[in-house]
């Protein structure tokens, strides 16, 4: 995604429009431009190739298109290295203690590189030159990283990814966002929820699978403190949303008017014919860490019980419940298992009124224990599904303990 200042808009009445690139030859020779020079720079320091970029801008009025197409460039395909004999901190704790023990001058340096290398050579088992010691000193400052490899894109990729965060920055300001899911496949709901819950979105959903859904989804700009982190967790949503076959949004914005020193309120919407393109896999489900690390240990784990990824939609009274996982017995009996990790009050009031609602008693809450239960206002004493509590892992042997329990 772009940084703020490179973000660019403007205004039609109260409505924010980003700055989208055309597909045309203009833009995509830019492009192109870009990409050979990322290409030519393999093995050069990020300093050198930010220095070519500068010269590529010029004095043209473009330059913040070019400085945005390269940002994209240089964070989703290329990767840079700290390339160093030695770690640059413990490097230049040697050298400067070898050159300690000599007057400053131009042979003692000299002589202090050459005495490291022979040292150096002796020690990795392999050659090292003087070259690689004066190249490796500074290795960890960003400047000097090397870019050890670039996977150059198309053209018209680099354009729509550009076009695409634009977009994605509108919402580093939101205050509110309204997504309109209309009917669509039911494995495209359950990938757009799941991604709610990787990026630890809060949001509320009513609805239900045969008429639509409806997602109303806190922005950065609702929490008591502006979250930077969160704002970027909502814009990565994005690209989810447009494996959705047919959708609605409409985002409410807090800009800040430097001019008059006021906020003032703006609208962005958006729907499934935007036209643009998203670079997520289509259907690839990811794990939170939480799950993560709970499936790698289920996996380790003896028992029959199998644990499944893909479960179906709990429809309650004007919204829905997707647990994270089904646990399946050979003989027959199923459980659905629900991780309910790190959220404010209001969200966990209502996760545990959507759970009153389901009145399922096949339902298993792993709750942490982090969490302020009471402070929130809920009473999980009321709650029928069989409850779990964690510290800072859940353990397979704390969900199979709750599957044994007497119905």
């Amino acid at each position: 995604m772009l940084p703020s200042d490179l973000l660019m808009h403007r205004y039609a009445g109260e409505a924010l429009v980003p700055k989208r690139l055309p597909l045309n030859a203009v833009t995509g020779a830019i492009a192109q431009q870009l990409i050979d020079c990322f290409t030519a720079a393999q093995g050069q320091t990020r300093g050198a190739l930010n220095r070519h970029l500068q010269e590529l801008e010029g004095d043209s009025t473009d330059y913040r298109i070019k400085r945005g197409l390269a940002h994209l460039l240089s964070q989703s395909f290329s990767t840079f290295e700290v390339v160093s004999p030695l770690d640059p901190q413990d490097l230049r704790q040697r050298v400067f203690a070898l050159a300690a023990q000599r007057p400053p001058s131009l042979q003692a340096t000299q002589a202090s590189l050459q005495q490291l290398t022979a040292q150096l050579t002796e020690e990795l088992g392999r050659e090292v030159l003087p070259a690689h010691i004066q190249q490796g000193l500074y290795a960890d400052l960003a400047e000097h990283h090397l870019l050890t490899q670039f996977e150059p894109p198309t053209p018209d990729t680099l354009i729509h990814r550009y076009n695409l965060s634009q977009v994605q920055g509108i919402f580093y300001r939101a205050s509110q966002v309204v997504i309109q899911a209309h009917r669509n496949d039911p494995g495209e709901y359950k990938l757009l929820f799941r991604y709610l819950k990787l990026f630890g979105l809060m949001s509320y959903i009513e609805g239900e699978a045969d008429q639509g859904f409806t997602l109303t989804i806190d922005g950065p700009a609702s929490l008591f403190k502006t979250s930077t982190r969160y704002g970027l967790a909502l814009a990565k949503l994005i690209p989810a949303l447009l494996h959705v076959t047919r959708w609605q949004m409409r985002a409410t914005l807090q800009i800040r008017d430097h001019y008059s020193d006021t906020t003032q309120t703006r609208i962005f919407t958006l729907d499934s014919t935007c036209g643009l393109v998203s670079h997520y896999p289509p259907g690839k489900v990811f794990d939170s860490m939480l799950e993560a690390g709970f499936v790698e240990r289920w996996q380790k784990t003896k028992t029959d019980w199998r644990l499944e990824r893909e479960v179906d939609l709990i429809p309650i009274p004007g919204s829905v419940m997707i647990p994270d996982f089904r646990l399946v017995h050979p003989d027959g009996r199923t459980f659905l298992l629900e991780i309910v990790g790190y959220w404010r009050p209001e969200y966990l009031q209502k996760k545990f009124t959507q759970v009153r609602q389901a009145n399922r008693s096949d339902l298993i809450l792993a709750i942490s224990e982090r969490l302020n239960l009471a402070k929130a206002g809920v009473k999980f004493e009321q709650t029928p599904a069989r409850l779990v509590w964690f510290k800072d892992k859940l353990t397979p042997k704390a969900v199979l303990e709750a599957l044994e329990l007497p119905e």
